[in-house]
């Protein structure tokens, strides 16, 4: 509901799907009003309504999967998004084409141009978003500033190079993560609701990339997320843990703290008492 012509696209879409007998829901919601009360910002809390819809959806209509179309473009406007931000390596995985073994991208391989190719040759009329346009967004700026920058000063071929670097990434990615997930299970001590506890001496004769990636695994069990949790929240960690000083803590965020107490490790969520 920011967009006037969105209208129109609801309109095109509803003729679409009544003309080849489709299913479709609609929701509308006012982002402005919601960013506004929950003080996020509008990208945020749109992408935040569409995907809860999504999962109404699949919920309502007992189906298994959420495809989304994004492109190879879109992935390496958003490898380009992380790496501005400081993201890291994991950031450079950019778009996933399979998460949580929900979400599914089926278009994640082909290229814009490739799609509006397929358009063109099958006559169909796609619905152009005109704020694609405007510079207001990070996103809009990185693709109709900042790629073509590239593609004429750099490297014409930027979004295939960008793409082959986010699979080689994300292989690798794949490959330290099953690495993690062992180490982790060796060095567990005990897992509760809300808490767990590692073997501080296991802990701290690990490799230090390995030992930064544990913290983020666990607390990725505790809360299901790692969202808030910065390089510097996780160095700190690592250098309490190096220090063995006991019965000290660290609050990454609001929703978890780390303590050493007895020679482990502890992963609390929220204020749980030990």
């Amino acid at each position: 509901m920011i967009r006037e012509n969105a209208k129109l696209d609801e309109e095109y879409v509803k003729e679409y799907c009544k003309k080849y007998n489709i299913e479709l829901f609609i929701k509308h919601a006012e982002i402005k009003k919601i960013a506004n009360i929950n003080k996020k910002g509008i990208e945020e809390t749109g992408r935040k309504v569409r995907y809860d819809f999504f999962e109404d959806v699949m919920k309502n209509t007992n189906s298994n999967k959420i495809a989304i179309a994004h492109n190879s473009n879109d992935n390496a406007e958003t490898m380009i998004m992380n790496l501005l931000r400081g993201s890291g390596v994991s950031g450079l995985k950019g778009i996933e084409p399979k998460r949580d073994n929900k979400y599914i991208r089926p278009l994640i391989k082909c290229s814009r141009e490739e799609i509006e190719e397929y358009c063109k040759l099958n006559n169909i009329e796609p619905r152009i978003d005109e704020t694609n346009f405007e510079n207001e967004y990070t996103r809009n700026k990185i693709r109709n500033i900042c790629i073509p920058y590239i593609k004429k000063e750099f490297n014409p071929n930027i979004i295939n190079t960008l793409n082959r670097l986010s699979d080689t990434i994300r292989e690798e990615d794949e490959y330290v993560s099953l690495k993690v997930e062992e180490t982790f299970k060796n060095i567990l001590e005990e897992e509760l609701e809300g808490q767990i506890v590692l073997n501080l001496k296991k802990y701290l004769e690990l490799e230090k990339v390995i030992k930064k990636r544990i913290i983020i695994y666990a607390i990725n069990r505790i809360l299901g997320n790692s969202k808030d949790l910065q390089k510097i929240n996780i160095e700190d960690i690592v250098e309490m843990c190096e220090k063995n000083i006991g019965n000290k803590f660290i609050m990454p965020n609001k929703n978890v703290k780390v303590m050493l107490k007895n020679k482990k490790i502890y992963f609390i969520k929220n204020n749980l008492e030990i």
